[in-house]
């Protein structure tokens, strides 16, 4: 019987296996920054161990950086202090540091890709849930704990059950306006929060062999949304091409070697999936949540579903939900004000982010009582946007491109939505609190955020792309 491609994967980099025990898996990359990765650390130095591969990791500050003055000291004494620790550790350690004011600093699910260090075939971790974004490339990528973190410091290893494995296809031509975020928001929506759990997902048909890399990226960074351990994507001509000429990627002999290697990288037609799912892309439309995670999506024309429609156990969180939110059942969402639009997370901000979102606005302006935080996801995304002008289009909108960080993703810096305000959010979650003591996250694609930043309330984006098709054909 033929393998899926995570069982490639993972079959390639099992060190040891036996009958009753996890496998010892070895860890080609491990990527830390500054929030999972201090206790590691001192855990090294209680037991007098080096990291044993610190070739084979990388760093960089991304989580508690502000936004605004980076050359400034850190103002929160908490950020400004793991931060310090950061820098602290990997010149202790040896380990390379892409801290603030280098050229390769931004949030560690951008810099992996656009520098080359993710590549297809490899195993690859991180102390953050969201790695599983690298699986775009081919990639068994997954997030751990931070004792998890300390073990492959000490062993470049670790212990792990091999999961089982979904096949989620996606046929069809997407529609004006949608996007993958889109995609993965109305995936999550239909199978829910927890409808991945206990496995690896691989992501394939017409819909998805479509999408560029930065698109792959934004459904496989969500995987872990659905519950699920990662997600993948198999390599293919769109990968190398954007692999091809990067920093650390393969060179010369290296490359022909590699890309030979990668082109094995495929699920065998005889192969079986423990799950198999499949969706229409036509029947996806602009997606948006409005709830507490990110299950609890719909199509921005439809309306919030009834409590009473909901499993009788999940009844009481649901009501919980949808008051932390302010909404009711069977409300519409469409044309409700909004407060702050936030684009960036290592979801959606990098560059084919940002010239969507600057092609939209151009020639607009936003809705005067919206704050709008546009953030790079990487030194570079930001010296990119600038050199292309970008940074220009979003300042005669009312935007402002902002410095590389996690920002208002997560409420860990000074980028924070105030109380009780709405923020239509390019980021992964809209956990109570997550952007702030009792904000309230609407999570959605980079065009309806903002198409909502220039009208100020919940627009469903379709509508301008139709006007502006109309002006064009008159």
């Amino acid at each position: 019987m033929g393998k899926t491609l995570v069982e490639k994967i993972w079959d390639a980099h099992v060190v040891k296996r036996q009958e009753g025990f996890p496998d010892i898996l070895y860890i080609d990359t491990h990527l830390i920054h500054e929030v999972t990765s201090p206790q590691a650390f001192d855990g090294l130095r209680k037991r007098d161990l080096p990291v044993l591969r610190p070739n084979q990791t990388v760093a960089t500050a991304d989580h508690n950086v502000p936004t605004v003055d980076q050359h400034l000291p850190i103002k929160e004494e908490l950020s400004r202090y793991q931060v310090d620790m950061l820098s602290k550790n990997t010149k202790e350690f040896g380990v390379e540091l892409y801290g603030l004011g280098h050229p390769y600093q931004g949030i560690v699910h951008v810099i992996g890709p656009e520098l080359g260090i993710t590549l297809p075939g490899k195993t690859m971790v991180c102390g953050d849930s969201h790695t599983s974004t690298h699986g775009a490339f081919g990639a068994i990528a997954f997030g751990i704990g931070t004792s998890q973190v300390e073990q492959v410091f000490a062993t470049q290893c670790l212990l792990q059950q091999k999961p089982k494995t979904m096949k989620i296809e996606v046929n069809g031509t997407l529609g004006a306006g949608v996007s993958a975020k889109d995609i993965i928001l109305y995936i999550i929506a239909k199978i829910s929060a927890a409808g991945g759990t206990g496995y690896f997902i691989e992501y394939a048909g017409s819909a998805i062999r479509a999408l560029s890399m930065e698109a792959r990226m934004t459904i496989c960074n969500m995987s872990i949304e659905m519950g699920a351990r990662g997600g993948l994507i198999a390599p293919d001509d769109i990968t190398f091409d954007y692999i091809k000429g990067r920093e650390f990627a393969p060179k010369d002999a290296k490359w022909d070697e590699a890309l030979a290697y990668w082109k094995t990288l495929y699920t065998d037609e005889d192969a079986q999936f423990d799950s198999v799912l499949e969706f229409a892309a036509e029947d996806i439309e602009p997606m948006l949540t409005y709830g507490t995670n990110p299950g609890m999506g719909m199509g921005v024309t439809e309306h919030i579903p009834a409590t009473e429609a909901q499993p009788e156990s999940e009844r009481p969180s649901y009501k919980k939900a949808l008051a932390y939110m302010g909404f009711e059942d069977n409300q519409p969402l469409l044309g409700r004000d909004i407060d702050y639009v936030f684009i960036g997370s290592c979801t959606n901000s990098r560059i084919e982010d940002l010239r969507e979102v600057a092609d939209f606005v151009k020639g607009k302006r936003k809705a005067d009582h919206v704050e709008v935080w546009i953030v790079p996801g990487s030194k570079q995304v930001e010296a990119q946007a600038k050199e292309e002008g970008i940074d220009k289009v979003l300042e005669s909108a009312g935007f402002i491109l902002r410095e590389p960080g996690c920002s208002a993703c997560l409420g860990m810096n000074e980028d924070k939505i105030p109380a009780g305000k709405y923020c239509i959010s390019t980021s992964n979650r809209n956990f109570e609190g997550r952007q702030g003591p009792n904000a309230r996250t609407l999570l959605a694609s980079p065009l309806t955020a903002a198409a909502a930043a220039i009208t100020g309330k919940i627009t469903d984006v379709r509508e301008f792309l139709n006007k502006e098709a109309e002006l064009e054909l008159a």
